[in-house]
């Protein structure tokens, strides 16, 4: 059992986290300037009230808690929820000052939240990357201040552990659109749209490249990296996402309908291939995501999945003809400034 500090505990991606880690047998210490009502706080966790900023806050904490590792998730976490001066230097700052005194206290693993739209999707300038699937490789061009903070905060654990060498352990991880519990039964997204609405009508998944991720998932992969930080580079940088796409047509259909000149680079996502690639985190770390959409939502989807369809008939000894019929509802999508 470890004891982990992690920042943003109460948000939605940080309940996920604290409650998982708390499941997986760890002492769990959330911080955040928000509560959770205490029966909501799982056993084996306990949570502090702090703002983060506030001089040398960040260093009483860890220092009193002492904990073997830290996860940082506090964030202004939705792109242009706030003036853009305020997101970037609310998230450069916090994760400075989070990664700095855990370093400074001798804290052996570090890791930090960071985002997918580091990448540069959705620039009003356009945007097409060398290739597709999306990976660590894939090379960033962050256009708002929302994506340059999390690029920032991948760079600031990088430049710890080139400081530090090995006796502190360093990571960085960008998950994807992150879907709670809660979300699965109806709730809204953090875009407002309901999973099942993102579903029905592709214009609303295509910003975020339709890409997703369990947040019990994320706290499953947050585990299995703390338990092989030793053993794997340091400073290391994991998209952390579902196996299939939020999506009910194959990406190779729908990509030329929503990112111009996109077609060549995509047409091998059949299926139910995301657009975002996992495979780093299952080479050096093992992990697998387990939650799809199509196991999760409730109640189940009922409308028409090509992509299943198209997978499993890839998939048949002997496969019959596909339908590959335009579908209704499919709309072009307009300008907008959504991402995970």
């Amino acid at each position: 059992m470890s004891r982990i500090f992690v920042t943003g505990g109460s948000g939605r991606l940080g309940r996920s986290v604290v409650a998982g880690l708390a499941d997986a047998g760890h002492k769990v210490i959330s911080v955040d300037r928000d509560a959770i009502p205490a029966d909501q706080l799982p056993a084996g966790a306990e949570q502090h009230t702090a703002d983060l900023l506030a001089p040398g806050e960040a260093e009483r904490l860890i220092r009193e808690t002492a904990p073997d590792a830290v996860i940082h998730l506090a964030a202004i976490a939705v792109p242009f929820s706030a003036p853009e001066d305020v997101i970037f230097s609310t998230n450069t700052r916090l994760a400075y000052a989070v990664v700095s005194a855990a370093t400074d206290a001798g804290v052996p693993k570090i890791v930090t939240a960071s985002s997918p739209t580091a990448l540069g999707y959705g620039s009003p300038a356009g945007w097409l990357p060398p290739s597709f699937p999306l990976n660590e490789q894939t090379p960033p061009k962050p256009w708002n201040a929302y994506a340059l903070s999390k690029l920032i905060a991948e760079q600031t654990v990088q430049m710890f552990a080139a400081a530090q060498g090995h006796k502190i352990r360093y990571a960085a991880f960008r998950p994807c659109y992150v879907i709670s519990p809660e979300e699965w039964e109806g709730a809204p997204t953090q875009q407002g749209h309901t999973v099942r609405e993102r579903l029905d009508d592709p214009a609303l998944s295509a910003p975020a490249q339709f890409n997703y991720v369990d947040a019990r998932d994320v706290a499953d992969f947050l585990d299995v990296l703390l338990a092989k930080m030793d053993s794997i580079p340091n400073g290391e940088v994991f998209f952390v996402g579902a196996k299939d796409a939020l999506a009910t047509a194959p990406l190779a259909e729908l990509y030329p309908r929503f990112l111009p000149g996109s077609g060549p680079l995509t047409e091998h996502l059949t299926g139910t291939s995301p657009a975002f690639s996992i495979d780093k985190a299952r080479e050096l770390l093992g992990w697998e995501p387990k939650r799809t959409w199509r196991t999760e939502l409730t109640p189940a989807y009922e409308g028409v999945d090509t992509a299943s369809d198209q997978e499993n008939h890839q998939a048949a000894p002997n496969p019959a003809a596909l339908n590959d019929e335009n579908h209704a509802g499919l709309v072009p999508a307009g300008a907008t400034k959504e991402t995970p």
